[in-house]
């Protein structure tokens, strides 16, 4: 699940005002190139709008090798349940252009490709960390005030192999939304739910 939750730390969640939709193109760049293109194709326009963000994620599907059916059936259960999350968007972070940008320095993703146009993003991604390594493709829209993103990955344990549904192999389906709900009360949890892998 870690690796899940690094791949949603590194979206760049530029939303931005009707008045500029800017237009991004990267491939194969890192977390950090993504948003400084991002920055550069904004200006000085506003990514988000501050203040309190609530929402949820919520996983629709997950396969997991080498489990017993009636494990993965009770783990399938007990974890599509929506696990609801809240963060703080601060004026400074909104200057900074890094709105929900966070956690890049602790992860170790590379964008296949990244595209943002007409409030939409389109983006995959490769993750790589000690606990395996993760392919993901995510989609969604965006505005000031809230977003939407639909995410697949599957992650490969180390010593796997390559081959996708090896030993160790691990897919999900998760849905992301969140929206701004109002001013910072200072007991936001976080950008992502904290779940224990």
């Amino acid at each position: 699940m870690r690796l899940v939750f690094a791949a949603v730390l590194t979206l760049p969640l530029a939303a931005c005002g009707p008045a500029k939709t800017p237009t991004v193109e990267a491939t194969n760049a890192t977390a950090a190139e993504v948003q400084a293109k991002v920055a550069a194709a904004t200006g000085d326009a506003d990514l988000v709008k501050p203040g309190r963000w609530e929402g949820s994620m919520t996983m629709h599907d997950m396969q997991m090798s080498g489990l017993p059916p009636e494990v993965q059936q009770q783990m399938s259960a007990r974890m599509t349940e929506p696990h609801r999350f809240t963060s703080c968007v601060t004026p400074e972070d909104v200057k900074a252009k890094r709105g929900f940008f966070t956690g890049a320095k602790d992860s170790h993703c590379t964008y296949d490709h990244f595209t943002m146009a007409g409030g939409k993003i389109d983006a995959a991604m490769v993750c790589k960390e000690t606990v395996g390594t993760m392919k993901a493709t995510m989609a969604g829209s965006y505005t000031p005030e809230s977003y939407h993103f639909d995410m697949r990955s599957t992650t490969e344990a180390p010593g796997a192999g390559a081959a996708p549904g090896g030993p160790g192999a691990q897919k999900m389906t998760i849905t992301i939304d969140a929206k701004r709900t109002g001013e910072c009360r200072g007991d936001e949890n976080g950008a992502t739910p904290k779940i224990r892998p």
